[in-house]
């Protein structure tokens, strides 16, 4: 295989100054459907015709670098879905043509997303080789009576299997963790995300369980078969989160994401500095700054209907929407308030073409849910994070 290249020695720290440039492709298919998931994923009982896919992809990789023009790279993600279902020869394929279609410096983060149930050391060698460098695995949880709860493939041996195979092959690893289970105590999660803290590496995405419509979880949820901790007790959970990952040395960075410093997500740190992205695949979106003006792009979510749609005319692109710069500004905001660097304010001012309401600002600082860092910045404080939208809305209006 040609890798692309890779430097491990770069830093991979974030950088205030720069939103960056990523690249998502998105793997839409899984071995099993989650109930709790309402990801653009979809089960295929007979084998995916992956060189058909590779080159769609690449298909739509030629379209989406004509409205980028020349650009420079700063992460690649795999996500999906289920990307380490892939053959290593299919993400060689997507990589090498993503470094064809736009600049793609030594050293950047090219993370794929991979479910412990699909792990091979083998596969996780050829993904090492095509040059991926940071792998982000779907544990969800470090009990096997929770990982059945939550519709999960593997037990907890498969997890700490996986989680040691990419500590020895890949530079970087991260791994999720979902929180807020029916009936969790926060002594149960304190144990367990202290464990998982012992086998983490440099970073944890630790998300709350939501219960989404369209899922069989909101099904049973509506019958009133699946209870979840209530708002207060959630707020408990998240708190003792805060608690355990910043005395532990993995504090959070944004909302849900926790790590080392200087081992923060490049690629999900561009989504929330309000970066541009190109969002490749099935279901894919993006934000790209062409002519001028900035568009949302979406893709077909059906695999075979995107496919069709690359086949006719070179994209699975289903809306392109131009975006205001009110709209800008509003999605700035939302973003930007969910990292702990929070969001900066003449860039801010500079989309919205005005100040932040002063009654406003005041009435949220006093009570303790936002700060101002300096006068160039504000973020969310630990209280404003717990009620993050209501924060949003009112300073946005």
């Amino acid at each position: 295989m040609t890798a692309v290249p890779l430097d491990i020695r770069q830093s991979f720290g974030p950088d205030l100054a720069e939103p960056g440039f990523g690249i998502y492709v998105h793997w839409p298919f899984c071995a099993a459907k989650c109930p709790y998931c309402d990801f653009n994923s979809h089960v295929r009982h007979q084998p995916v015709d992956q060189p058909r896919f590779v080159q769609a992809f690449l298909t739509e990789m030629a379209t989406m670098r004509r409205l980028t023009g020349s650009r420079s790279v700063t992460s690649i993600f795999m996500g999906g879905g289920t990307p380490s279902l892939m053959a290593p020869e299919t993400v060689d394929a997507i990589l090498n043509g993503i470094a064809r279609h736009w600049h793609v410096p030594d050293g950047i983060e090219i993370t794929m997303e991979a479910n412990p149930s699909s792990v091979e050391a083998e596969r996780f060698r050829g993904y090492r080789a095509a040059g991926v460098n940071r792998v982000s695995l779907g544990v969800q949880a470090l009990n096997d009576r929770d990982l059945k709860f939550l519709g999960r493939l593997h037990d907890v041996a498969d997890a700490l299997k996986a989680i040691r195979l990419a500590r020895d092959i890949f530079p970087r690893m991260s791994f999720d963790l979902i929180y807020a289970r029916p009936n969790q105590t926060v002594e149960e999660w304190d144990r367990e995300l202290r464990e998982a803290v012992s086998y983490a590496v440099d970073h944890l995405s630790l998300y709350q369980l939501t219960i989404e419509e369209g899922t069989p979880f909101y099904g049973l949820h509506k019958a009133g078969k699946l209870v979840v901790p209530d708002g207060e007790q959630s707020a408990v959970l998240y708190e003792a989160t805060q608690e355990i990952t910043e005395r532990e040395g993995m504090p959070a960075y944004e909302v849900s994401n926790h790590a080392r410093p200087g081992c923060e997500s490049r690629h999900n740190l561009t989504y929330w500095r309000y970066g541009d992205y190109v969002g490749i695949g099935p279901g894919a979106h993006g934000r790209l700054t062409t002519g001028g003006s900035k568009i949302a792009t979406a893709t077909e979510r059906k695999p075979e209907a995107w496919l069709s749609l690359v086949d006719a005319g070179g994209h699975g692109m289903v809306d392109q929407e131009l975006l205001e710069r009110e709209a800008q500004s509003d999605e700035l905001l939302l973003m930007g308030l969910r990292l702990k660097e929070g969001v900066d304010l003449a860039r801010w001012q500079s989309l919205s073409g005005r100040e932040l309401d002063p009654d406003r600002e005041q009435f949220l600082i006093e009570h303790g849910f936002i700060e101002r860092l300096g006068n160039s910045r504000l973020r969310c404080t630990p209280a404003g994070m717990l009620i993050l939208d209501a924060v949003v809305a009112d300073l946005a209006c």
